[in-house]
């Protein structure tokens, strides 16, 4: 799912974008379709890099790409092997709840982040994030799995301490909130529920098609119910 709105950001041939947690390339795809833009992903999972390049591979032979370059590769957002100034735009989109030393991630992402450019962070929101942690200690717990819950304004300052100049802020995805207060209540790693695999099958079908109907309850929802909070910055 798409949680940055690139309504609310400018791309421009040429730009350099980095996908930070870029997972299976949801975000890193649909950049690529920007004309003229080099596009790279970066993952600490070797499997998510490498389902992240077949995806882009599969956009790449349907035609889905503005004829620009990208890349993928694994590393960790606490030593980005990248110089500074590297990028015109920074994703970090659901990343920064699972780092213990977020300061020092917070810093490396603003390093690599060129004077001007634009920085997008997004993180599980507050009171949903709470309650899933409330219903299941498995959700949060696991290897990998969430170290804190942020509320807007740590999140906002961990940044602004860096250099980041804050200027828009807005919920997403909710649609997907019950799904995941379900999913808790239930268990998070049971699979044989009937209503949280028809509920999956909804939210897979609202992505891959996008129906006006769903996209309309969502936009509604997100100021109540949206799971993300998304964030962004200028650097200074």
């Amino acid at each position: 799912m798409i949680t940055v709105d690139f309504n609310r950001i400018r791309v421009l041939p040429g730009d350099r974008i980095l996908d930070i947690g870029c997972g299976s390339g949801r975000h890193a795809c649909r950049v690529n379709e920007f004309e003229g833009v080099t596009v790279i992903g970066v993952d600490a999972s070797y499997d998510d890099v490498h389902e992240a390049k077949g995806r882009l591979l599969y956009h790449e032979a349907m035609g889905v790409h503005g004829d620009g370059n990208w890349g993928c590769a694994a590393g960790n957002i606490l030593a980005l092997p990248f110089p500074e100034a590297s990028f015109d735009l920074v994703i970090c989109s659901e990343v920064m709840e699972h780092i213990p030393d977020d300061s020092r991630a917070a810093d490396e992402v603003m390093r690599v982040l060129k004077p001007g450019g634009t920085l997008v962070v997004s993180v599980p929101r507050f009171y949903p994030e709470k309650i899933c942690w409330k219903l299941s200690k498995e959700y949060y717990s696991v290897n990998g799995g969430h170290v804190r819950i942020y509320r807007k304004q740590i999140i906002k300052e961990l940044f602004e301490n860096c250099g980041a100049e804050f200027w828009a802020a807005h919920f997403a995805h909710s649609l997907h909130t019950p799904f995941w207060w379900l999913k808790c209540f239930i268990g998070p790693a049971r699979q044989d529920s009937t209503t949280i695999n028809l509920y999956h099958r909804l939210l897979t079908w609202d992505i891959m098609k996008k129906p006006k109907i769903t996209r309309f309850f969502d936009t509604l929802l997100n100021p109540i119910l949206g799971k993300s909070l998304v964030l962004y910055f200028t650097k200074t």
